[in-house]
């Protein structure tokens, strides 16, 4: 969209330039040429008139000047000597639309900025001050001190320019209300999703993406606006981003998608789907949905299914024992009962013939049991590891109970082995509020 607006932007600001330049109204007439010039609707109202010669005279001068410098010469005179002039905001807006085209930004924005605070509801100086913002917001390096700035103004003509389309009446403007109204939306849309304000920036972005899908610079903040609510919309959030991978830059395609593909392998717990669900994005197609999550449950099926039991670690025996289906559960359980298993953990606290210990990372962090270490004898107090310590034993799995779990290791016994790194228990991110 960044071309599209553009083009709309120079369209609806240089369009007057073009009409100053037919013939030269006689003097005491209109300074707004009429030869060559569309019809104006009946109810707008009749061009105003310079009635003294010498103020008529520098204005002519001035907005006949074929090269883009003697004319801003020249309409920078007019205005300086002639501030009060009835054409006072018709020269300010010829002068905002020479210096666009002569690619003097900052010039284009004081000039723009001078216009709306003499016209309210000049729709090409506003146009052009809320996209000209948005592209400096979206183009600054991390922490430019004229952010700040840039996204009030960007907000304040984004919202001063949607609030002033019901009264356009100019023909050329009528033509692009559409377009300009897109201009707005993305400048407000931006100004929210900066702000966290999630819901404001998805109403006002998804507006413009469904009029313009191959912009990056609105599909892509899209998408963040999506993600980056409580909870987030995976679903729109996604496909968002699937769809600015693949309108990104060249250069940035790569890390967008990445980040997609992040983003939906999170939402749905694996893999299944991703490469039809990208190959549409690219396409250009409709809107695919992604495969609800799986449940705790599937994930303890994938489990069993993928991964013998004597392979699985600690973290995901309790996993499945907690999750899994009565058949998954009786698959891992039957396949380690009674078997001698060694393994690290972490003490939680000790008696002499029994010890609370956190098998699972996630436990660990927590400082919570989930394994009950019974010996035959009483540990000689020597050996016995202060609460908190790391260190390695083993066991003989003899019973369970899966809320809150438990697992009770038999015939105990310490081993001197060096500590290796617990493993993670595997987790599920999903409730039904994502879903």
């Amino acid at each position: 969209m960044k071309k599209i607006l553009l083009s709309v932007v120079l369209g609806v600001t240089v369009v007057a330039v073009a009409q100053t330049n037919t013939a030269a109204p006689a003097q005491g007439q209109s300074a707004t040429p009429a030869q060559g010039q569309a019809s104006a609707p009946a109810a707008q109202a009749q061009p105003p008139v310079i009635k003294d010669p010498a103020e008529y005279n520098a204005y002519v001068a001035a907005v006949g000047q074929k090269d883009n410098n003697a004319k801003i010469s020249g309409l920078e005179a007019f205005l300086t000597q002639y501030p009060n002039s009835v054409m006072k905001n018709q020269a300010l807006e010829l002068l905002m639309g020479t210096y666009q085209q002569a690619n003097n930004l900052k010039k284009t924005l004081e000039t723009g900025q001078k216009l709306v605070a003499s016209d309210t509801c000049n729709e090409r100086g506003l146009a052009l001050l809320a996209y000209y913002n948005r592209l400096l917001v979206q183009n600054a390096p991390a922490n430019d001190p004229g952010v700040p700035g840039e996204l009030a103004d960007m907000k304040k003509y984004g919202q001063e320019g949607l609030d002033c389309l019901p009264k356009i009446t100019d023909a050329e403007l009528l033509k692009n209300k559409k377009q300009m109204e897109d201009i707005f939306k993305a400048a407000l849309g931006i100004a929210a999703l900066q702000a966290g304000d999630y819901p404001t920036a998805i109403t006002n972005l998804h507006a413009v993406a469904d009029d313009n899908p191959n912009d990056f610079s609105i599909v892509y903040p899209l998408a963040l606006s999506y993600l980056k609510q409580t909870p987030p919309d995976y679903q729109n959030g996604v496909w968002f981003a699937a769809r600015a991978a693949a309108t990104a830059p060249a250069g940035a395609q790569a890390g967008v998608e990445k980040y997609a593909h992040g983003q939906f392998v999170k939402y749905r717990l694996e893999e299944e789907g991703w490469p039809e669900f990208i190959a549409a994005a690219k396409a250009g197609s409709a809107q695919v949905p992604i495969k609800p999550p799986l449940t705790p449950a599937d994930q303890a099926h994938k489990m069993v299914t993928e991964t013998a039991p004597d392979k699985m670690d600690f973290a995901t025996w309790e996993f499945v024992l907690v999750n899994g289906s009565q058949a998954d559960q009786d698959t891992v359980w039957n396949a380690i009962k009674g078997k001698a298993i060694a393994m690290n953990g972490t003490v939680i606290s000790t008696e002499p013939t029994s010890f609370m210990i956190a098998g699972s990372s996630d436990d660990i962090d927590a400082k919570k049991a989930d394994i009950t270490l019974q010996f035959e004898d009483k540990v000689p107090v020597r050996l016995i590891p202060k609460d908190g310590a790391s260190f390695d034993f083993q066991g003989e799995p003899a019973s369970y109970t899966s809320n809150p779990f438990m697992m009770v290791l038999e015939k105990g016994r310490l081993v001197n082995a060096k500590p290796a790194a617990p493993a993670h228990k595997p987790t599920t991110t999903h409730k039904p509020a994502h879903q």
